[in-house]
């Protein structure tokens, strides 16, 4: 036998309170008699009044109760095999690791803060699989379609900078390793959500977007970033070293490139977001997007269905609150 809701069990300690509660006041009904009357005069002066009688009334009350609170944990046994229809989406997250996401201009800077609305993102995930690509200047499948959540959410926390060695940054390469992910997997409804700042480095955006359209990959854009822009702040042994410089030494300011991130949404009948520092935009995405979207068969299983028999202890329990006023508190054959 098992319990479908165990965590009620908690509440099981009401039992015994209520058991010593009643005991209690009972105990104190007697004492107030006992002090009214000597012990031999008790028995006529309570006239039809039976303390076993009461003692019973509160024993099926107890056991009412007990009953009831089984019942709302639900016990189960018996069990038969039903075939179980998961369906869902496929949605890889292509994340930009490159340099310039360590700029400050959103707190606590870019690279962190699009991992904790990635998180965000899984936690309103409902059966949908999801897959991670990091890029810069080329991109790699970090994790999989899968839906095992906290393996990925475990891959995305071990994304940083140094994940990718080549530099730069390259959207082209992003979408094409997403495009043959999809094609491995043999995945129908094809969700891209591209996190970058839209700096690109390497080209060959126009021809990833033809291949995207035609594999039918739909690209949702989250920009991250301010039009403003800030400083790339480079990291050391000692913490913070300064600040990325070009070849000239002159300090390196990234800026949010928008339009890059608009087109490609725009092509591929996507979405493009800007983040924000109120709703960063994936969870938006999801809610007005994809959501709607169609879901597709992803897999079928096998499950156990256990059987509820909530039924017998809730019916024990009524039966027993059925009789429990039969059972009064006068002695038999009396009348008060």
């Amino acid at each position: 036998m098992r319990f479908a809701s165990y965590e009620l069990a908690v509440f099981l300690w009401l039992i015994p309170v209520l058991a010593v509660l009643l005991s209690v006041s009972l105990t104190a009904r007697k004492k107030a008699m006992e002090r009214f009357a000597e012990a031999h005069l008790l028995s006529e002066i309570s006239g039809t009044f039976s303390v076993k009688k009461l003692r019973r009334r509160n024993i099926l009350i107890v056991a009412a109760v007990t009953f009831m609170l089984l019942a709302l944990m639900r016990p189960q046994w018996g069990y038969e095999w039903q075939e179980i229809k998961k369906m869902g989406l496929d949605i890889i997250v292509a994340l930009d690791v490159s340099n310039s996401m360590l700029a400050e201009d959103v707190r606590p800077n870019r690279l962190r803060r699009s991992k904790m609305a990635i998180k965000d993102l899984v936690e309103n995930l409902r059966g949908d699989r999801i897959g991670l690509i990091a890029f810069s200047g080329t991109a790699f499948l970090q994790c999989p379609l899968t839906l095992d959540y906290s393996g990925f959410l475990m891959v995305l926390d071990d994304v940083d900078t140094l994940t990718i060695p080549v530099g730069g940054t390259s959207l082209a390469a992003a979408i094409m390793t997403a495009v043959e992910t999809f094609e491995k997997e043999a995945s129908e409804e094809r969700v891209l959500i591209i996190v970058s700042d839209g700096e690109d480095h390497e080209g060959g955006i126009d021809r990833a977007i033809a291949y995207a359209k035609a594999k039918g990959v739909k690209i949702f854009c989250l920009g991250v970033g301010t039009p403003e822009g800030g400083l790339i702040p480079m990291p050391g042994e000692r913490g913070r070293e300064g600040y990325l410089r070009d070849n000239e030494g002159n300090v390196v300011r990234t800026r949010l490139i928008e339009s890059t991130l608009q087109n490609i949404a725009l092509a591929t009948g996507g979405m493009y977001i800007r983040s924000t520092g109120a709703e960063f935009g994936l969870d938006r995405i999801y809610r007005q997007k994809l959501s709607k979207l169609e879901r597709h068969e992803l897999r079928t299983e096998m499950e156990k269905r256990y059987n509820d028999r909530f039924q017998i202890p809730l019916a024990l329990a009524l039966l027993i609150l059925a009789l429990e006023p039969f059972v009064g508190d006068r002695k038999r054959g009396e009348r008060s």
